[in-house]
């Protein structure tokens, strides 16, 4: 396959109006577009993020930008040196009801760690089994946001809104059985939360809800 550099159109001030690296959907973008892309980014020195990469696009992009990283838990491309963690503005922990959360978990980690957040990925402490979150209820008291990613009803978020101060951002997951499919019941469940002050992003939105705390951490 080959390559053809094009010019493209670029947001290269975003990080420094807003402190966010510009996200590139590569769900639906051919090899060539997330080429030219990354080839302009790497012109210019500057970091890049591009998320929902499959291992074949990967695979090509790689070869011909020897510089990028594929992230293959995350489905996602990086470039460029991450900003360096910062400590004084505090942890975030993201939590997931199960591992097939974790593609979009992971996408939010990374995600934060690009902008120099530093975080902790909690596994399996899905209300199925509300011991487990229980057991992790300390550790998720000393962060400063938590990002709850759930699937199936999506309740999650609620029950942990209910236990802690800290804002809590969720992501309902595409996972479950038939109504559940698509992550549709889990987005609905998550809007029509009791718990106040609750915030929910999009289906799967890892990248969204790590931005969301990213902008309640720079407060």
């Amino acid at each position: 396959m080959t390559l053809d550099y094009q010019e493209t159109r670029l947001d290269l001030e975003r990080f420094g109006r807003i402190g966010m690296v510009e996200a590139i959907w590569g769900e639906h973008k051919t090899t060539d577009q997330i080429f030219s892309i990354l080839k302009s980014l790497e012109q210019q020195d500057a970091m890049a993020l591009v998320t929902r990469v499959s291992p074949e696009k990967a695979s090509i992009i790689k070869e011909n930008l020897p510089k990028v990283k594929y992230h293959i838990q995350s489905r996602c491309l990086t470039l460029g040196k991450y900003v360096s963690i910062n400590k004084s503005l505090g942890q975030v922990i993201i939590i997931s009801g199960g591992t097939s959360d974790l593609s979009v978990a992971t996408e939010a980690e990374l995600s934060l760690k690009m902008h120099g957040i530093q975080t902790e990925l909690v596994l399996d402490v899905g209300v199925a089994g509300l011991h487990r979150l229980m057991d992790q209820l300390e550790k998720l008291k000393k962060a400063k946001v938590l990002i709850a990613c759930a699937g199936m009803e999506g309740c999650l978020p609620t029950v942990v809104s209910g236990l802690v101060p800290q804002p809590v951002i969720g992501i309902p997951i595409s996972v479950g059985y038939g109504i559940s499919t698509g992550g549709r019941a889990a987005l609905e469940g998550m809007l029509a939360s009791c718990a106040p002050g609750l915030v929910v992003v999009n289906i799967d939105n890892g990248y969204g809800a790590a931005m969301a705390a990213l902008r309640i951490l720079n407060c």
